[in-house]
């Protein structure tokens, strides 16, 4: 049975379903038209359950919730007061700035309580609610952390964009942000290390430091929970013991430069990529859009079959690329041009399943 997908744009969200009669996705009317759906996502525990995060220009910030599988929608609390009174972090040009809510990158179900949901925020700050979006309360270890005052906004903001549940100790949460690095919380968010030794970057003169590191998306292995992947402003890399060492798997990837990375299990558990040329220069190498998965030789193998292979000027954002994990050989990711490819067979074949969408900043899967 094919999933449906929940696809999050700059001018609304759409829920794509499977038409076993037509043999083909088909797209719902959009959904909360005109506003930037930054994320999209279902509870692993409850497939109706549905949260979006849509943000606009001039209307601000607002969390929505449907418990029917998104024929209907409701807001939710959207109080993400800051604690911590008059804190500050830097800007670009080392001026000091007081932390402010902005919007919500990053939406994330728990995986052992139905009632319980993550957020991710801009600037840099995470959430956590324990009545499906009722009332909110930041987990301010976190943002109270000994670095936090040099932590410094990426080109697209200073987000926390990426959150990861360790399956295995509901204790244990890893999240990303640009530009500050990858953390570890040991103690449910209480506590929070950076585990950032390993990253390197040409603009940090020192080597060694602590966060800074613009690290654009992080994902985790299907059967090892203390086994990461990262992609990073420059650089994709992995870690063995849940963040404390990275190392560098780059190798003979055409670019090292994007923002997303998967895991799936096919033909064997691998992480997958999707290069782009520059950091200024937001399109595939030589306009082919291409997938990579990591061989066991430690060499990365192009699976583009059915993708465009000339005059592909667009990019995949950080949201827009997720796995199937029910079956581990599913994968789906959008475009800011605005298509949607899928493939189910591990990246070996892949077809359009959308096209002419606005740009797109989220793909999730809802497997069940």
């Amino acid at each position: 049975m094919e999933p449906r997908l929940l696809i999050g744009t700059k001018k609304g969200g759409f829920i794509a379903s499977w038409n076993d009669a037509e043999a083909k996705y088909e797209l719902s009317d959009p959904l909360f038209s005109g506003w930037e759906i930054y994320h999209f996502k279902a509870s692993p525990l409850d497939p109706k359950l549905i949260y979006a995060s849509q943000s606009n220009l001039w209307f601000g910030q607002t969390v929505l919730r449907s418990v029917d599988g998104g024929n209907s929608f409701e807001a939710i609390s959207n109080d993400f007061a800051y604690n911590g009174g008059n804190q500050t972090h830097l800007f670009f040009d080392g001026s000091e700035v007081p932390w402010s809510f902005k919007r919500v990158w990053s939406l994330e179900p728990s995986i052992f309580d139905r009632n319980i949901i993550y957020a991710g925020v801009e600037d840099a700050a995470l959430f956590v609610s324990h009545d499906m979006g009722e009332s909110w309360k930041e987990l301010d270890g976190l943002r109270n952390h000994g670095t936090s005052s040099s932590w410094q906004p990426g080109a697209g903001g200073m987000a926390l964009h990426t959150i990861v549940q360790d399956p295995r100790d509901q204790n244990r949460l890893f999240v990303a942000i640009s530009a500050a690095g990858a953390f570890r919380s040991d103690d449910g968010g209480g506590t929070w290390t950076p585990i950032n030794r390993g990253l390197r970057a040409d603009y940090l003169p020192d080597e060694d430091v602590e966060v800074g590191h613009c690290v654009h998306r992080i994902a985790m292995s299907s059967s090892n929970s203390s086994k990461l992947y990262m992609q990073k402003h420059w650089d994709v890399l992995t870690t063995d013991d849940s963040g404390d060492n990275w190392r560098e798997i780059s190798n003979n990837l055409p670019s090292d430069f994007g923002f997303v990375v998967g895991v799936i299990d096919y033909p064997h558990e691998t992480p997958v990529v999707i290069p782009i040329k520059s950091d200024h220069e937001h399109f595939p190498p030589d306009g082919e859009l291409k997938v990579f998965c990591l061989e066991k030789d430690g060499r990365w193998r192009s699976i583009s079959n059915g993708l465009p292979q000339r005059d592909f000027y667009g990019n995949v954002l950080r949201g827009a690329l997720s796995v199937d994990r029910s079956t581990g050989t599913g994968i789906y990711f959008g475009t800011t041009t605005g298509e949607v490819f899928g493939s189910t067979d591990g990246g070996a074949n892949w077809s359009q399943l959308a096209s002419s969408l606005p740009s797109v900043l989220s793909v999730e899967v809802i497997s069940a």
